[in-house]
């Protein structure tokens, strides 16, 4: 059992309290997911570079730290650093035509690239959602949208890199939350593997956001790749994907892990259960639905 939340801000360029809200959303979940807390955070574009969020694991920070900027150096250049505990936050000239993430963890041991975007950047770490704000700061974030999680672990072990949001890695700004189970992710994951894709751990959620990623990348729309799920992702799921565009959310066919929506003119509002949504929006005009089996929706800029 996990608890699952979003926030998007309709109208291009419309912005808001992005991290605030999440974090106040997944507060309300706690008793879902006390193992681990995290956010997919978007903001504004940027037109000549990219975010990237590195977890150090290891106790000489500063060592770490060194060694991740020297291997950026030796494919991409580095515009701004900064570090709150083990969280290396940088914006970079180029991701290196994807391969950028695997280069610094080649190179950097103990060095785990959570994420890569124009627009997203991933925050994540053991506890509940206040106690990853305390360390991040997270709710000082602004933004157009993004997507949260409170985990608690079923299928792999309880650390950063198996905590949620995954990215879907190495395309830049498209991440998943999900709770559930996806029973043929080893079948999934090979053909994946097959095509050339790269998984950095071993949860079931990861392949998720590599699966709608790489249809994305053949030119499928959101909306397509949404419904294919359905029918591809075996077990019980209930999931959000975000891209730099937007976001989408599915449900599978028996409908055993709540979702629900709202939405007004201004924004749209998503969580696994009503409180979350109520506690942090009381407007009665703001109602929430849940979402029905098999059935998806997707909001974009």
């Amino acid at each position: 059992m996990c608890g699952i939340v979003g926030i998007f801000y309709k109208g291009e360029g419309k912005a808001g309290p992005v991290g605030q809200v999440l974090v106040d959303m997944c507060y309300q979940l706690f008793r879902r997911g006390p193992d681990s807390a995290g956010v997919a955070l978007y903001g504004l574009p940027l037109e000549d570079g990219f975010v990237v969020r590195v977890d150090l694991e290891r106790p000489d920070l500063d060592a770490a730290e060194g060694e991740v900027l020297v291997a950026i150096d030796e494919v991409s250049s580095v515009k701004e650093a900064s570090r709150r505990t083990r969280s290396l936050r940088l914006v970079v000239t180029t991701d290196a035509d994807g391969k950028l993430a695997d280069w610094i963890e080649e190179r950097a041991p103990g060095a785990r690239v959570f994420s890569i975007g124009r627009s997203m950047e991933i925050v994540k770490d053991l506890g509940a959602a206040d106690d990853v704000d305390h360390l991040y700061d997270l709710r000082g974030f602004r933004g157009t949208h993004g997507i949260g999680h409170t985990r608690m672990a079923t299928e792999s072990r309880v650390d950063t890199a198996h905590s949620h949001p995954f990215w879907a890695r190495p395309f830049p700004d498209i991440s998943v939350v999900h709770n559930g189970h996806i029973t043929n992710y080893h079948k999934l994951k090979r053909r994946l593997e097959m095509k050339g894709h790269r998984f950095a751990t071993g949860n079931d959620s990861e392949v998720i956001a590599i699966y709608i990623a790489d249809r994305l990348q053949n030119g499928e729309s959101l909306d397509d790749a949404l419904r294919a799920s359905i029918e591809d992702l075996d077990g019980t799921f209930a999931y959000l994907i975000s891209t730099a565009q937007g976001v989408g959310l599915a449900r599978d066919q028996f409908a055993t892990k709540p979702l629900l929506y709202a939405e007004n003119e201004e924004l749209v509002v998503l969580a696994s259960e009503e409180i979350s949504i109520r506690k942090v929006f009381p407007d009665p005009g703001l109602v929430p639905r849940e979402l029905q089996a098999k059935e998806v929706r997707w909001w974009l800029k």
